[in-house]
Formats: structure tokens, sequence, C-alpha cells
């Protein structure tokens, strides 16, 4: 009896020990490399759709403790930082939310000059690239399609956007000129964006968190992945391991 309660004893230590290891891996994985990241509105369509589940770099732009779960003010700054590029998509926590991940699109870099005239992006005095490629209707819905635009921003970097209506508050903005160590993020849905022109206003470097990179899964129709019942009509599989690099 005594062999088997020790027995007993034993595999449940030994199921602590596995579990705990499991969970530091877990955290390890989550703080250090990946992040998933649930996309929860059509700031970023049609690039991004509600229902999109990505994976993001936490490496790509170094550690700061916006990277650490829960953000512990452990130190400022970022540790083995590296420059995010113009066009990358970033998870970031803005100044006015920091208990919250936004996901925008990289458009202006520390000392540029960034401005919205007539629905055209202009950086540095220049417009970007923007030729119209297709129509859209937001958010799998019926009725008519908006516009799509292809823009080309001035390192090469091509991208689609949405122009939901011909006059909207973000169409036509002041100048803005990007501080250092700070970045201008814009989401691809022009007219229906939370962004940098608006009260995220610019982003410290400190508050990225990291560049997404893949979308592994996909939902329609506001369906979970854990309703697996579901996935025959919900699960968008043309847009699985779609790759977010620019």
């Amino acid at each position: 009896m005594a062999d088997k309660a020790e027995d007993k004893g034993s595999s449940l230590s030994e199921n602590i020990k596995v579990l705990f290891q499991a969970v530091l891996l877990a955290v390890f994985i989550r703080t250090i490399l990946f992040q998933p990241f649930s996309i929860p509105s059509s700031s970023m369509e049609n690039t991004l759709l509600v229902g999109d589940y990505l994976f993001v770099s936490k490496f790509s732009y170094g550690y700061s403790k916006y990277s650490l779960p829960f953000s512990p003010d452990l130190f400022d700054g970022r540790i083995l930082g590296s420059e995010p590029e113009r066009g990358d998509i970033i998870v970031f926590r803005p100044n006015h939310d920091l208990g919250t991940d936004y996901i925008k699109r990289l458009v202006g870099l520390p000392g540029d000059k960034v401005q919205v005239k007539e629905g055209v992006l202009h950086i540095n005095g220049t417009p970007v690239k923007r030729e119209l490629s297709g129509t859209y209707n937001p958010s799998e819905s019926d009725g008519d399609g908006v516009p799509i635009y292809t823009e080309t921003l001035p390192n090469g970097v091509t991208y689609k956007t949405l122009d939901l209506s011909p006059i909207s508050p973000g169409d036509d903005t002041r100048e803005f000129l990007v501080p250092q160590g700070h970045y201008f993020l814009m989401g691809d849905n022009r007219d229906n964006s939370s962004d940098s022109r608006f009260a995220v206003g610019f982003v410290p470097f400190e508050n990225l968190v990291g560049k997404a990179q893949v979308i592994f899964f996909s939902m329609k129709g506001g369906a979970s992945p854990l309703e697996f019942w579901k996935w025959p009509t919900s699960v968008r599989l043309e847009r699985i391991f779609t790759s977010l690099a620019p």
C-alpha cells in the first residue's frame, strides 16, 4: 500500500513539474518570440479583417516593458532595439490608452512631415503614389462596394487602402512633424481608423509591442475559433498562413 501511495505522490509531483515547465515555455514564447493577436475592429480592412488571428514577432524591434505580460514598470526604453521600417504593420500601445493593444501601419518616421490632403497621404511634401485598383464590400456585407486604392510608400512598400467616403474628418489634416523617437501610424481603412491623425497621436518607440508577421487563422461572422462546429462555414481558408511582411 505504501508503495502505491508513493507512486501516486511521485506521479502527481511529476505532472505538476511538467505543467509548470509548459507554463514557463508558453510565457517565454509569448514574451520573447511570438504573441498571438486577434483583430477586433475594421480599421485595417481589407488587409486585416475582424476575426483574423495573427502572430506578432516580439523580437523585431527589441523589448520594452510593453513586451512583458501586464507591462510591469521594470525599465524604460528598449533592450536590443531595432528600428521599424516604413510600411510595417505594428502592434503598439498609444499613450492615451496604454492598457490596450492597437494595430496600424507605419507611414511616418522620425523627422518626417506627414499630411493628408483630399484623401491623399503626403510625406515630406510629396504625395504618396495612389492608384484605384478595385472595389470592396466592407465587413463582408452586401451592398455597393467602396473604392480600393493601392498605395506605394517612398521605400517601395505597397498595400491596399479603403476609401469609404469622399469626405471624412481624416481626409484633410494639418501637417504633422514626427518627433525624434516617435512614429506616425495609420489604418488602411482610412475613413474608419483611430490613428495618429487623431487621439492616438505620435507613438513612442518604447510603446511598440511587435511586428505583425502572418495570419495563422481566420473566422468570419463573429464566430469563435473554439466553436469548431462552425468551422466548415466560418473559417476563411484562403487567409490562413497569409504573410503580412512588406
